[in-house]
């Protein structure tokens, strides 16, 4: 008895220690992406993009990582089912260390843009494919938990870049070329801990590699139900692996859970996230702060962003997905409606000489909507698109995903600038805040309930047809 419950203690831990070393790839994913923000306002000025056609440029700066992001989403399934998840998680790793080094060094514009995108491949891949080792090998009653830690580190990177950028901004004008290369050393890291990761074992199945898989199933889970593991995991796979089209996806078992993975991928992007993240030191300042009170501002929102994310990780296999969802999303919609009216009220428009009248209000209201998120959208959207796909289409589906989640994110981040100059911040947050309303009907209507089933299980369920919709209505 002492025995049993000490290999399983010590089975759960290998399987958390696996789950951790590959979720930094959610760090570097974190911080990359966020760590632009505290360069925009230095990067403005030395590539010289004034006027509105510099707005235009600053955007596409800002935005380069989301639309490299979208190409490394559509390149991930096929690499990981052709070479393996951990393959593909090594090489992120190696372009997450040669775009930070690149942007840092970078001396004209399209350098750097290239630099950016290069990072974007890494985060378009390292996003999707993170989440689904962790799945392939989590057991049922923690997966929601663990896949969860690779948003857990999303959310940390973003936080450890605010405080990078906070501290680094005391070197001046070559600050931001500091902000960028710091990235370096944790991707530099990431690679030297990859290498003690073994494969995803439902991958190894997938490729005739039997005793590879049942290896690494026993290290994890133990001899016994690592047999049991193996003939579930067999049972539900093809014989034979083949490409998935995007057509094929569309169409037949797949097409109603595709439609939600559309839904869910689009309204986490579409209510502003990745804008106010980007952006967060710029909105603070122009909201009547000067540029250092802006940045310990941003270090504050990003402390709220982890330790939300460490409730929604105590709560989503507790609560469950879909009630996670709603309550992030009806906070969501009343923050940013809230940061609206703020701006609306204002004495000034953004960017006047007068500072915004409730600058304290747009404060709380976006820590409110980054708490919202950081419970619901964030985490909950990649565990789900992790649960929701049989296993031989996971990877092919989940790049489809992925890829119009980066373009909503990327659209989203390139038009924000612009958004501001023509509707004023009034108007742009008054949108988020509709398409967040309008995010919360469709999860009430769509969304399945994925909490304490195995993969297996979920594929026997969610992929029959005319079933699909009876479990989005009641939840489960």
């Amino acid at each position: 008895m002492s025995r049993t419950a000490t290999s399983i203690t010590g089975g759960e831990l290998k399987i958390v220690r696996i789950a951790s070393t590959v979720a930094l790839g959610g760090f570097l994913v974190g911080f990359d992406a966020t760590v632009i923000s505290g360069a925009v306002p230095f990067l403005r000025d030395y590539f010289s993009l004034g006027g509105t056609s510099g707005s235009l440029k600053l955007g596409w700066a800002v935005s380069c990582l989301g639309w490299g992001a979208m190409a490394g989403n559509l390149g991930a399934g096929w690499l990981s089912d052709r070479f393996g998840r951990r393959s593909v998680l090594l090489l992120t790793a190696v372009l997450f260390l040669a775009s930070s080094l690149a942007a840092a060094l970078a001396t004209g514009f399209p350098l750097f843009v290239a630099a950016r995108i290069c990072g974007g491949l890494a985060v378009g891949a390292a996003i999707l494919t993170a989440p689904v080792y962790i799945a392939e090998i989590a057991p049922a009653r923690s997966r929601g938990s663990l896949v969860s830690l690779n948003q857990l580190m999303i959310v940390i990177g973003i936080s450890v870049s605010f405080f990078s950028n906070y501290f680094l901004l005391s070197l001046g004008a070559v600050s931001w070329r500091w902000m960028l290369g710091v990235d370096a050393v944790p991707a530099a890291t990431y690679i030297l801990l990859l290498l003690l990761v073994p494969e995803s074992p439902r991958w190894l199945l997938s490729k005739g590699r039997k005793e590879a898989a049942l290896a690494v199933l026993a290290g994890v889970h133990g001899s016994a139900t690592a047999h049991r593991e193996l003939e579930l995991i067999q049972a539900n796979l093809s014989t034979k692996s083949r490409y998935f089209g995007v057509r094929e996806l569309l169409t037949g078992r797949l097409r109603r859970v595709m439609i939600f993975g559309f839904g869910i991928a689009f309204f986490q992007q579409a209510t502003g996230i990745n804008a106010i993240f980007y952006y967060l030191p710029t909105i603070f300042a122009q909201s009547g702060g000067g540029l250092s009170t802006s940045f310990a501002q941003s270090v504050f929102v990003g402390l709220v962003n982890v330790g939300m994310t460490f409730v929604a990780i105590w709560l989503i296999d507790r609560l469950g997905r879909k009630p996670l969802l709603c309550i992030g999303l009806t906070g969501a919609t009343l923050s940013l409606l809230t940061i609206s009216w703020a701006f609306h009220s204002a004495t000034a428009p953004l960017g006047g000489d007068s500072p915004v009248s409730h600058a304290n209000v747009v404060l709380i209201a976006i820590v409110g909507y980054v708490a919202s998120f950081a419970i619901s959208l964030g985490p909950v959207m990649w565990v789900m698109l992790s649960e929701i796909f049989p296993n031989e289409e996971r990877a092919a589906a989940i790049s489809v995903v992925g890829f119009w989640n980066s373009l909503v994110s990327a659209s989203v981040t390139l038009l924000f600038p612009t958004e501001v100059a023509v509707w004023g911040p009034a108007g742009t947050f008054l949108a988020y805040g509709l398409l967040a309303a309008a995010g919360l009907v469709f999860v009430v209507m769509r969304a399945p309930e994925t909490k304490g089933k195995t993969l297996e299980e979920l594929e026997g369920i969610l992929t029959r047809p005319k079933q699909v919709l009876g479990h989005c209505a009641d939840g489960g």
